[in-house]
């Protein structure tokens, strides 16, 4: 079977016609091993980093990995649809973090748990509960505004270590411009560095998040945000 997103939605349109509503607490309690996907809602199904992302999701639901989206159109659904397409067992979860826009608002029909919110800052706190690992695939403002709320949080250890997966080429000038000026100024140090992980393709980007699955399953640890949750005694799996 080919890795390429379905022409139809017909399957998980009528496995899950409403996605069910998401209770942080219990979620986390579970402390499944999560992988957050951030990118941009205006990419069509018909451009490579579409193709790119929707296998990308669609391995991680093979490996049953939760998963966790913005919930919406663009790179959003295209991870929403693989991970459907590839967790067939529904072994893990597909969760969307939607956030009320007067624009880009609609939400993909992909989901199964679902929270919605006014504020971007707790949305993005919620992501940083649910997830072990970061992807970051292309997109604006909004992606930006994801990427840097992340990386400041570990920057500041305000989270347990979460890799920063940036796929594609649009990542690398980013980071070069900042060791270029910000680092040669001491505006950040170089140990700043340590959580980003360049990438050129899904390939790449999946073994990463394996890499770290091991490493989740030998040390036990959650992901951990202190003001949303305490301590767990859940074990990983």
């Amino acid at each position: 079977m080919k890795n390429t997103p379905p022409k139809t939605i017909v399957f998980k349109a009528q496995k899950v016609l409403k996605p069910k509503l998401l209770y942080l607490k219990r979620e986390l309690r579970k402390c499944d091993f999560g992988v957050a996907i951030f990118g941009s809602a205006r990419v069509q199904m018909n451009k490579k980093v579409y193709k790119q992302v929707y296998n990308l999701a669609k391995k991680i639901g093979m490996h049953g990995y939760d998963l966790i989206t913005g919930g919406g159109p663009g790179l959003m659904e295209a991870a929403s649809a693989g991970h459907s397409d590839g967790d067939q067992l529904r072994r893990a979860d597909l969760i969307g973090l939607t956030i009320q826009l007067p624009f880009e608002q609609s939400v993909n029909q992909y989901l199964e748990l679902r929270k919605d919110f006014a504020t971007f800052s707790a949305r993005l706190e919620h992501f940083m509960a649910l997830s072990n690992v970061l992807v970051v695939s292309p997109g604006g403002i909004g992606t930006m505004l994801e990427l840097f709320f992340s990386w400041q949080l570990l920057q500041v250890h305000h989270i347990e270590f979460k890799p920063i997966i940036l796929v594609g080429n649009m990542w690398k000038p980013l980071i070069q411009w900042m060791k270029k000026y910000m680092l040669k100024e001491k505006l950040v140090n170089k140990d700043d560095f340590r959580f980003i992980f360049l990438v050129k393709d899904e390939k790449a980007a999946i073994k990463i998040i394996d890499k770290y699955h091991r490493e989740y399953v030998k040390t036990g640890k959650c992901a951990y945000v202190p003001e949303l949750h305490g301590k767990t005694t859940a074990k990983p799996h």
